[in-house]
């Protein structure tokens, strides 16, 4: 297993959009294990694969935040989602900017493991604020685009102040 490097705003790698995987073989699976292992050494409960220059739809959460509770959901989709909330949100493409963001708290989720077998998942809270986060990635966006214009010039300048 290996880290690997994480892009950071503005790197404009993180607005490409990511494409379907299509095979599930030993470099998927490779790619898998070192996001788990990139996430945990960043103190993270998710990452998707464009954080980290591979524009494939992959994405690992664990909001154990510690290993109990790895997932991976590889070319999710949406098929419902309810109880928007304010939720606080961070990310390790934006260092050091906390904001709240308006998510939905219900997800119903269809995507594939990391063998490629289809699973279809209800996640809740924390669950489904992180799934959405790391989905909104594999589609180039980031959290900060989901803020007021006047947050995002603000938080343009913090970054440019740093």
């Amino acid at each position: 297993m290996a880290l690997l490097s994480i892009l950071a705003y503005p790197d404009p790698r993180l607005r490409v959009r990511a494409a379907p995987v299509q095979h599930f073989d030993a470099a998927l699976e490779r790619l898998v294990d070192d996001m788990f292992e990139t996430m945990y050494a960043s103190r993270a409960i998710g990452l998707a694969a464009s954080q980290v220059d591979v524009h494939r739809q992959v994405v690992t959460i664990d909001v154990s935040g510690r290993g109990a509770a790895p997932e991976v959901y590889v070319n999710p989709r949406l098929l419902e989602q309810r109880r928007p909330c304010l939720v606080e949100e961070s990310c390790l493409s934006v260092p050091g900017v906390v904001e709240l963001v308006r998510r939905p708290t219900v997800l119903r989720v269809r995507a594939q493991d990391r063998r490629g077998v289809v699973h279809e998942r209800e996640l809740s809270g924390l669950s489904a604020a992180c799934l959405g986060h790391e989905m909104d990635h594999l589609a180039g966006r980031l959290f900060i685009d989901r803020l007021s214009l006047i947050k995002r010039l603000r938080m343009r300048a913090q970054l440019a102040c740093a």
